[in-house]
């Protein structure tokens, strides 16, 4: 294995990596040799000026429209990817949305939409992928570190949705391990992103408590799923990464 490169020939998927998050860890993983497709729901801009930015440093990317909250369109993208390229080996499932509001505040159809997208989607997004992928296969899904300190009000149809996740890779842990394909969730803290930016309507009174003093990056995010997604993490799955600047100590 090039330690430069240790994902040289692996062929990943992100779903909903046309900016933010999403974006950082597509291009994380193509600087360390994987070919990365990426999904994007209502960006298509966005998703292509990620491609141009990876292609532009020597890697391979694909960006493919599809809303996670659509069963069929997230099916047909991944399948996809695995005709165009024979195979999948990692899938960061990365789309999520978040619908603040009191719990009895909280439109039903915006709850339908939630838990579409952050639930349903991932579900159907790693049933697919499962279809394609071999021993030392990596699934990573990204979760919140809300559902380990939900740190204001609002946010409970958001918290509910990651904490799925948590559930979700312990199930798939004992039924994937056998195959040698690993399951992890990374559960960011305060990231600045479109979702949570720095200077945001929460960041004044969630900054003091990020022991580091800042908001995480991207990069940071994407350090820790490159990491789960190289051979150096062959013995970890069913790990909760908390990627948090100390937040929830």
């Amino acid at each position: 294995m090039d330690r430069t490169t240790p994902l040289q020939g692996k062929i990943a998927i992100v779903t909903g990596a046309s900016r933010s998050i999403g974006a950082a860890i597509a291009r994380r993983l193509a600087r360390d040799g994987a070919t990365v497709a990426i999904t994007y729901h209502a960006s298509p801009d966005k998703a292509a000026a990620v491609v141009d930015e990876i292609e532009a440093a020597g890697g391979r990317a694909v960006a493919l429209q599809a809303d996670a909250g659509d069963p069929d369109a997230v099916r047909q993208a991944v399948a996809s990817v695995a005709e165009r390229f024979g195979r999948i080996d990692i899938l960061v499932n990365n789309a999520g949305i978040s619908v603040l509001g009191a719990p009895t505040g909280i439109a039903f159809a915006d709850f339908q939409r939630i838990l579409a997208v952050n639930v349903t989607g991932v579900f159907v997004a790693t049933q697919e992928a499962l279809r394609h992928m071999g021993a030392g296969g990596r699934i990573i899904h990204i979760g919140s570190s809300m559902v380990r300190y939900a740190a204001f009000p609002t946010a409970s149809a958001y918290t509910l949705t990651k904490g799925a996740l948590s559930g979700f890779t312990r199930g798939l842990v004992r039924d994937l391990g056998p195959q040698g394909i690993t399951v992890n969730t990374v559960h960011p803290g305060p990231t600045d992103s479109d979702m949570n930016p720095a200077d945001g309507p929460v960041a004044d009174f969630v900054k003091p408590g990020i022991a580091v003093g800042r908001y995480g990056q991207g990069q940071d995010i994407a350090a820790s799923v490159a990491f789960l997604a190289s051979e150096e993490a062959s013995f970890v799955t069913g790990a909760e990464l908390l990627v948090d600047g100390g937040f929830t100590a």
